[in-house]
């Protein structure tokens, strides 16, 4: 997990080194990028909660914590929590 967030990293300073030796502004503000992320991570979690409202099976604050917020945040699901 930890070699992951190094490598993002990594690719993130390479990528900042070859903006400024380019002479170029990175295409996105920080902010908007992180929130362009964010919108990708949650959209992602859309078709889930679809086809389950239409399998008519409910959208629960268990399923949800168990399904999409591990997807979302990047986190393993909450221990001793079945899935529902």
């Amino acid at each position: 997990m930890l070699k992951s967030y190094l490598v993002s990293l990594a690719t993130g300073l390479l990528a900042g080194v070859i903006y400024s030796a380019m002479h170029v502004q990175s295409p996105a503000p920080p902010i908007i990028a992180l929130l362009g992320l964010f919108g990708m991570l949650v959209g992602e979690q859309l078709i889930p909660v679809c086809r389950r409202l239409m399998q008519r099976q409910p959208v629960t604050l268990a399923w949800f914590r168990h399904e999409c917020v591990p997807k979302i945040s990047g986190t393993p699901p909450p221990e001793g929590e079945s899935k529902p």
